[in-house]
């Protein structure tokens, strides 16, 4: 094989950690290529659309360098017209997800990074130049492999659930906790678990009171967490108890919850509520790779160096949440974004490549 038809770099996903690590290494001259993910109705429902989980967040007032204000005249001038009609007018709030992230991907492209839409459907990694195999077209070849290809929140698949997320359906209370449609308001957590407890607590600081919902008759927290949840006054346990539909209008979005008893059929209540937030874990983006990189109990992929980005198999990298399942943030992802984009060239350097 000339090594004129193998790529220098291979990146595999389009959220934060993909778009950082792509400017990064299209500054560094590696001429990256991006594989951002298809637009399909698969993809839609499992939540791997371009531009990763943060296209599906309204505002983002937690990443570093986007203050209160009216950005739509920036965006008009950031991106190309053809992208920009496609977005929804700015609110003259803080940025958007979707704004966010289209501004990441504009300034990667800046740079010279070459993007495809589509998804990667199998990889080996076995022998160097790594072969990637897309859905669509040829397989392709990388000395260098980046997977950022990030973690979906888990639902529960209710149709009420689907239809009003991002209008005080989420699954992410330290993205949108603090926003105002949630403060001093009954908000509702659906889950059991150390995350669940973890959400509810940090909800406490804005809502008046924390319905924690779970489907047994104890929590799966660890026992200073459940513990935890059960001495806060502001959090409400409601044991032995399911989601059963979000209930809210096209206005208002979540005006409250239908809930149902996992242990007597038929009986059930229903709570006013502004907000619920799913925390009943994520399922990392790494089906894909067959068990060829090391992978957590979790199935997130394993960094093998401290402070480095390096997988099981030299030469491939991850960035962001595929490998990450505590800090979930854009901001982090982004940071391992880079970190990861460092590590290749630096690898490709040693390499001679």
């Amino acid at each position: 094989m000339s090594s004129s038809n193998v790529e220098k770099l291979v990146i595999i996903g389009s959220g934060p950690a993909g778009w950082s690590a792509a400017t990064y290494a299209a500054r560094a001259q590696l001429q990256p290529l991006v594989y951002e993910g298809a637009i399909s109705e698969k993809n839609r429902m499992a939540g791997t659309l371009p531009l990763g989980q943060l296209a599906l967040t309204s505002e983002v007032e937690n990443y570093a360098g986007f203050p209160h204000g009216n950005l739509g005249a920036f965006l008009d001038s950031a991106l190309p017209a053809e992208r920009r009609q496609m977005m929804a007018p700015h609110a003259g709030e803080g940025v958007t997800g979707p704004e966010l992230m289209e501004l990441m991907r504009q300034q990667a492209v800046n740079f010279g990074t070459r993007i495809v839409t589509d998804d990667i459907l199998k990889v080996d990694f076995s022998k160097r130049p790594f072969m990637l195999q897309p859905v669509d077209g040829p397989a392709v070849f990388a000395h260098c492999v980046i997977v950022a290809t990030g973690a979906s929140a888990n639902w529960l698949g209710l149709p009420s659930e689907e239809r009003f997320k991002n209008r005080g359906v989420s699954a992410c209370a330290v993205c949108d906790g603090a926003l105002p449609r949630f403060r001093n308001q009954h908000l509702v957590v659906v889950g059991g678990g150390d995350s669940a407890v973890e959400e509810a607590t940090y909800l406490t600081k804005f809502a008046s009171t924390v319905h924690l919902v779970h489907r047994r008759d104890a929590l799966r927290a660890s026992k200073i967490m459940a513990q935890r949840a059960h001495d806060d006054p502001k959090i409400k346990i409601h044991f032995n108890t399911a989601l059963a539909e979000v209930l809210g209008d096209d206005a208002k979005g979540v005006t409250g919850v239908r809930l149902e008893s996992t242990t007597e059929p038929g009986k059930g209540t229903t709570l006013d509520a502004a907000g619920v937030f799913l925390a009943i874990g994520h399922t990392p983006n790494t089906g894909f790779l067959d068990g060829q990189l090391e992978l957590t109990p979790k199935k997130y992929l394993v960094w093998k160096k401290h402070f480095r980005t390096d997988t099981s198999v030299e030469g491939v990298f991850a960035a962001g949440d595929v490998a990450d399942d505590y800090y979930r943030q854009a901001i982090s992802a982004a940071g391992t974004g880079c970190m990861s984009a460092l590590d290749a060239e630096r690898w490709l350097a040693a390499q001679g490549a």
